[in-house]
């Protein structure tokens, strides 16, 4: 079965090919195009190269294409791309304006231009189905709540893979199963034994995910992708009362202030240097005290959502950094596991200084493991696409 994943951006569309026939999960070809003005004429741009460099034998020779769509209206889970899906897009584009309408125009070139292939829709917020109400639930009117505002979580695709791939090299096969078979089966009953895991996605776009047994209990995103940790250049949490007073103050419309904490907040804000941790680390060491700041907000944060979680679940068997950032910077993995060796976590500098692939960053002696994995949420949106398309039905499944 050849299933190409579609990542697409406000200016950007990304693809992988995948070969998932049998157990074989083999990326055939990937590529993309940036500074996008038409999503069709971009997409037909890449399906007509990958039939150039004979990686299909005809366009229509792809068997389906599986979006990864960020959330929709009283829709998540994995559905068929179909006018429902483009329905629950359409009515939250104001929440994610750089995404949905972008998957939505791309669902429709696919629907009107290549109606025999399929189309899937994967939502980042599908992971998060099972969070508890207490958990998902904002503290607003009913009539504000009855919109559809509450905790959704994103990242939901790089969460799950990380969720079944810790519990694989942790030897839990059960919890392992239960991740594979969430969005089929759903949770079903949990495992005896616990495995309490915390998640931390940290890229560009930032977020950490408390899962028991394989099933997340919360998540730092909420209602949209721009809460949470401070991100690039986004502000991550807020109290809401700063809005309007910074508007007050600062003569801002809302578009401007909008504007302002999405493209000029987060680390860039804080730093004043770039939105890149790269440029801000270096600044840093050179004695900005406003970059210095900036990675004491980011590690402040990342472990204040850890130790809500590990409360929450009673204590902690691992800890997983993913993401670009996650991966590549071990005196961050070090400064958010700095001073735990009293609750039973320790990391050893051997392992986790040279780091940069999957692996374990704990001493021998640590209570709690720390891992390294690398994600790969284009495989999660092929693998259940494949699932979706093998059952010939709608997997969604509601919490």
């Amino acid at each position: 079965m050849k299933i190409l994943v579609a990542n697409i951006g406000s200016t950007s569309f990304k693809y992988r090919l995948f070969d998932m026939d049998g157990a074989t999960e083999c990326v055939r070809a990937e590529g993309g195009l940036e500074r996008v003005t038409d999503h069709g004429q971009a997409i037909e741009s890449c399906l007509q190269k990958l039939v150039e460099e004979r990686h299909l034998s005809s366009i229509e020779s792809l068997d389906a294409v599986g979006f990864k769509t960020v959330l929709g209206k009283d829709l998540s889970g994995c559905v068929p791309a179909d006018d429902r899906a483009l329905k629950a897009l359409d009515d939250f584009k104001e929440i994610a304006p750089a995404h949905n309408p972008p998957y939505a125009a791309g669902i429709r070139y696919f629907r009107d231009t290549y109606p025999s292939i399929q189309r899937v829709a994967l939502f980042e917020t599908a992971f998060y189905q099972w969070v508890p109400k207490a958990a998902r639930t904002y503290a607003l009117p009913k009539s504000w709540r009855d919109l559809g505002i509450e905790r959704l979580g994103f990242h939901g695709a790089s969460h799950k893979f990380v969720a079944q791939r810790a519990a694989e090299r942790m030897n839990r096969p059960d919890v392992a199963d239960r991740v594979r078979d969430l969005y089929t089966k759903g949770p079903g009953e949990a495992p005896a034994n616990p495995f309490r895991m915390v998640s931390c996605h940290l890229g560009g776009s930032s977020s950490v995910t408390g899962t028991l047994s394989g099933v997340a209990i919360g998540t730092s995103m909420g209602l949209s992708p721009q809460s949470g940790l401070p991100q690039n250049n986004r502000v991550g949490d807020l109290d809401s009362n700063a809005l309007p007073y910074a508007m007050s103050k600062l003569g801002l419309s809302v578009e401007e202030a909008v504007r302002q904490m999405n493209k000029e907040g987060g680390l860039l804000g804080i730093s004043g240097v770039s939105n890149d941790l790269r440029d801000i680390k270096a600044a840093a060491e050179a004695g900005n005290a406003d970059a210095q700041l900036a990675l004491d907000v980011l590690v402040d944060s990342i472990r204040s959502y850890i130790g809500s979680y590990m409360l929450k679940m009673g204590g902690l068997d691992a800890l997983v950094f993913t993401a670009g950032i996650g991966e590549h910077n071990p005196w961050l993995r070090e400064a958010v596991c700095a001073g735990l060796e009293e609750i039973g976590l320790t990391i050893e500098p051997s392992k986790n200084d040279d780091l940069h692939s999957e692996g374990p960053i704990h001493s021998d002696a640590s209570k709690i493991q720390a891992w390294v994995i690398p994600t790969n949420e284009e495989l999660v949106v092929a693998r259940e696409t494949k699932r979706l398309l093998e059952r010939g039905q709608n997997s969604e499944v509601r919490g």
